[in-house]
Formats: C-alpha cells, structure tokens, sequence
C-alpha cells in the first residue's frame, strides 16, 4: 500500500480509481464494510482502490479546542489501513487553501482532474467544500455529468444493535471500555511513537518510564492502563499513563509506560503500547508521596491482570 501526501503527488497509475473518503479514526468494523466494498469494485473496474483521509482531520482544523479525541494517531491509522488490502491512502493537507474550496472546486480539480474517480463510496451524510455546502447528493448529480457513480457506505450493526461507528468506539474508550472499544473495532487499541527524553521523575520515584511522544494530538484515551509494549519485534508488560499529569503541573499529553519486566535503553526507538485494561481515571494527587503510593497501586494491579490471563 502506498501513503501519499498531496493530489499533486498523484500519478497515471492511481488515476481512475474506486474511492471513498473519510477520516477513519480507528478503523473499525464499520470501516471494514466499505474497505470490502471499494475493493470489490475496484476489483469489478480493474482500477486501485483507494481512500482520501485529512491531516489534521477537518474538525481539528476548524475548531481544535472542541474537536474529538483520535482513538488513533495518524501512523497507526496507516498501518491499520494497509492491513486491509487498499492500495493507496490519500493524504489530504486540510489547509487554508483546501478549506475555501467549493463543493464544485473540490469535485472538479480533486475528483475529477486529479482523480479521474471511476466510483466514489460516501456516507449519505457526508458533507464538504467551503461552508460545508455539499452533500451526497450533489456527488450524485457531479458524478452522473462526468461519468463516474456514487454510492452510500453500508451501516454495521453490532451484538447490542448498535451503529459501529468511530463515535461509538470513542465513547467507549473515554469511559474505560477497552472491550466494547475492541469489539467494535475488531482489533486491538493501539499508539505508536518514538521514546522521548521526559523529566526523569518517575525514576526519581522508583518508577522509570518510557516516554512517548503524542506530537500534539488529543487523544480519546485517558488514565492509567495495564499495556504491552512492542519494541524491537519483543512484547513486554507495562502500566501506563496517557493525559497532562495534572499533579505536576504538566500540560502536554504524553503517554508514558513503566515496563514490569524490562530496564533497557529505548530512547528514540519507535514503539507501539496496546491498551489492554482500564486501571483508573487520571487525577491530580495531593503530593510526590501520594504520587508514588498511587502508582505502586497501579502497578500491582497491572501485575494481578497480566497474572490472571
């Protein structure tokens, strides 16, 4: 599967294409659904199947205080797309120049000259251009004009009758919920990045941590989790603490990882940490000593769930 950054990074060989749009936070079992179907078409057309997603994603773009958590960071999403057989991710830049496009704009130069869409897959309630003034139904109408088809993307219930959507799964995930979040999702919930120097404090408390960075994004995830931790090819077992660290006065969302077996240096290697039980809420202790008791408490239960499995 090939990443590419930008329409004007498109060549011959993706043009013509099955595409859907999206910004596939997680890529969960609803996700799934429409990944099978622009396979199956791209198949039916003998063209790529391909997707567009935004960086950063639209609401982040336009109201970045208020937008949703990600369930997942960008290099996660990526990975978890190529496991899905497309062949090539669009990576759109959400942008200024982007953002003031209009409905017609954005189908004549982005789906059309720079695409060629052969078949466009879309929510019934997608929406896009400037002032978000066009829907699924002008798709339609562009596309019947231009000679290429939309469709709407199939809904995916599950057990509890539920639509999977990546609302669900975060909803799920902001009240602890790692199983709900894995059975809507059909894998695993994971974060990847690369092992930053921090400011040495759990180890001054006894309690070394490997830091990740988040670069910047909000994640859905919050508190204290029992976790493995993939470095280098190798799994170990860790406890975890993804927010701000409001008891010390921290402000940058950090996932930080104290492993249960392991000691080595990990600086600057790229790591991948899946959450596998919710231990407890982030919250502000009233000392560095109620810190260090707390965290041995994490700690032991991360030990009693990894023992029970």
């Amino acid at each position: 599967m090939e990443l590419i950054r930008g329409i004007h990074n498109i060549r011959s060989k993706h043009r013509e294409c099955v595409l859907t749009i999206g910004n596939f936070d997680g890529v969960h079992l609803g996700h799934g659904a429409i990944l099978a179907r622009v396979k199956a078409l791209a198949k039916q057309y003998n063209s790529p199947a391909a997707i567009m997603i935004f960086e950063p994603q639209p609401r982040e773009f336009f109201t970045p205080e208020t937008a949703p958590g990600r369930i997942g960071r960008l290099r996660d999403k990526v990975k978890l797309l190529e496991g899905q057989g497309i062949d090539y991710v669009l990576c759109m830049p959400f942008n200024p120049k982007l953002q003031q496009l209009d409905a017609q704009a954005f189908c004549q130069q982005i789906l059309l000259n720079g695409l060629s869409v052969n078949h466009l897959v879309v929510g019934d309630d997608f929406r896009f251009g400037c002032d978000r003034q066009g829907d699924f139904y002008y798709l339609q109408e562009f596309g019947s004009l231009h000679g290429f088809d939309v469709e709407n993307t199939p809904s995916v219930l599950n057990a509890l009758n539920e639509r999977v959507s990546s609302t669900l799964v975060r909803n799920a995930l902001e009240r602890g919920d790692i199983t709900a979040a894995q059975m809507n999702m059909g894998h695993s919930v994971t974060l990847s990045g690369r092992v930053i120097h921090g400011q040495q404090l759990g180890r001054k408390l006894g309690f070394p941590t490997a830091n990740v960075h988040l670069k910047g994004i909000k994640s859905a995830l919050s508190g204290v989790y029992a976790v493995t931790f993939m470095a280098d090819g190798v799994s170990h077992n860790g406890v975890a603490n993804i927010g701000v660290r409001p008891t010390v006065q921290g402000k940058t969302p950090i996932l930080e990882v104290h492993l249960l077996d392991f000691s080595d240096d990990l600086y600057d290697k790229y790591v991948q940490v899946t959450f596998c039980h919710f231990i407890r809420a982030e919250r502000k202790m009233a000392s560095l000593d109620a810190l260090e008791k707390q965290i041995q408490c994490d700690k032991e239960e991360a030990l009693r769930f990894f023992a029970n499995q």
